[in-house]
C-alpha cells in the first residue's frame, strides 16, 4: 500500500512539475535555442556537447522559471478560464509558496548553468525571465500590446543559442530574433482568437483590436509577411556569417507561402478553426524552418 502510495506521490509531483514549468513549451522552446547553438559553431568556436547540455538543461530552466512564475502571478486567473483551472496552483495541489520556491530555483540555477557557458548568454537569460514575468506578464489584463512585449522574451532562445556557441550578439543573431519576433503574432493572436471566449473571462487582452474581426486578422497577415521577408535575410548575404543558400530560400519561401495561405484563409473565414489551424501550422513552420537553415549549413 505504501509502495503504491509513494508512486503515486513520485508520479504527481512530476505531473505537476511539468505543469507548472509548461514542460511541452518549453521543450520547444528549447529547440529554437539547439537551433541557434547549431547554426552558430565554427572552426572559431568548435562543437561542444557540454556547452550543448548546460544549453539546454539552463535554457530549459529559463523557460520553466518563467512559466512558474507566470502561474504565481496569474493563480486567481488562471482559476476563471476552463484551459488553466487545473493547473497546480490554481486547482490547489501546490503551494504558491512551493511553486516560487521552484521558479526561484529554476531561475539561479538556470542563470548558472548559462553563466559558465558565457556572461551574455545568462545576460539575456535574465532579461527574457524579466520581461515574461514582470513586465509581460501584468500586461495581459492591461493592454493587447502585451503580445508585442511578450514576443521580446519569446524571440530570445532562437538568438540564444548563437550567442552561447559564439560568445557574441551582432549581426547573425539579431536575424534569429527577428524572424523568431515576427513569428510570433500570427502564432499567439492564432492562440487568441480560437481561445478568446476564454481569455475574456479572466479578462486577457490578446487580439490587437480587442475583437476577432478583420482588423485583427489583416495584422496577423502582415506580420506574417515580415516574418517571409526576416526569413529570407540570410540569402541576400548582408546577416554575417548567417547565411542561406538558393535552394534553401527557396524552401523557406515556400514554407512562408504556406503559413500565409492560412492566414489569409483565418481573414477570410474568420472561424475559431481557422485560427486553431493557423495556430499549429505556425508550429510546424518555425519547427521547418530551422530544421532547413540547419541542413543548409552542413549541406552547402
Amino acid at each position: 500500500m505504501s509502495t503504491t502510495s509513494n508512486t503515486f506521490s513520485v508520479k504527481s509531483i512530476f505531473t505537476d512539475f511539468k505543469a507548472i514549468t509548461k514542460a511541452g513549451l518549453a521543450v520547444s522552446v528549447l529547440f529554437s535555442s539547439i537551433a541557434g547553438y547549431l547554426l552558430g559553431f565554427d572552426e572559431a568556436n568548435p562543437f561542444s556537447w557540454v556547452v550543448l547540455l548546460k544549453l539546454s538543461i539552463g535554457g530549459y530552466c529559463m523557460v520553466g522559471a518563467s512559466n512558474a512564475y507566470n502561474q504565481v502571478i496569474e493563480k486567481d486567473l488562471d482559476a476563471l478560464m476552463d484551459r488553466t483551472k487545473n493547473r497546480p496552483v490554481p486547482a490547489g495541489r501546490m503551494s504558491t509558496n512551493a511553486a516560487l520556491s521552484i521558479a526561484s530555483f529554476l531561475t539561479l540555477l538556470g542563470i548558472a548553468l548559462l553563466y559558465t557557458i558565457n556572461a551574455k548568454t545568462a545576460m539575456f537569460a535574465a532579461i527574457s525571465i524579466f520581461l515574461y514575468t514582470s513586465i509581460y506578464t501584468p500586461l495581459k489584463t492591461m493592454t493587447s500590446l502585451s503580445v508585442f512585449v511578450g514576443a521580446f522574451p519569446g524571440a530570445i532562445p532562437f538568438m540564444l543559442g548563437w550567442v552561447a556557441a559564439t560568445g557574441n550578439f551582432g549581426i547573425e543573431a539579431g536575424t534569429l530574433f527577428l524572424i523568431q519576433f515576427f513569428w510570433q503574432f500570427p502564432h499567439f493572436w492564432a492562440i487568441g482568437w480560437f481561445l478568446y471566449e476564454d481569455y475574456e473571462k479572466a479578462g486577457f487582452f490578446m487580439l490587437p483590436t480587442g475583437k476577432k474581426d478583420k482588423g485583427t486578422a489583416l495584422q496577423i497577415i502582415l506580420y506574417t509577411v515580415w516574418l517571409i521577408i526576416a526569413s529570407l535575410l540570410p540569402v541576400l548575404g548582408f546577416t554575417g556569417q548567417l547565411l542561406l543558400s538558393k535552394i534553401a530560400a527557396v524552401l523557406v519561401f515556400l514554407l512562408g507561402l504556406w503559413i500565409l495561405f492560412y492566414a489569409i484563409r483565418l481573414y477570410q473565414l474568420k472561424t475559431a478553426k481557422s485560427a486553431r489551424t493557423l495556430m499549429l501550422v505556425s508550429v510546424s513552420y518555425i519547427t521547418l524552418l530551422q530544421l532547413i537553415y540547419i541542413f543548409d549549413k552542413f549541406l552547402r
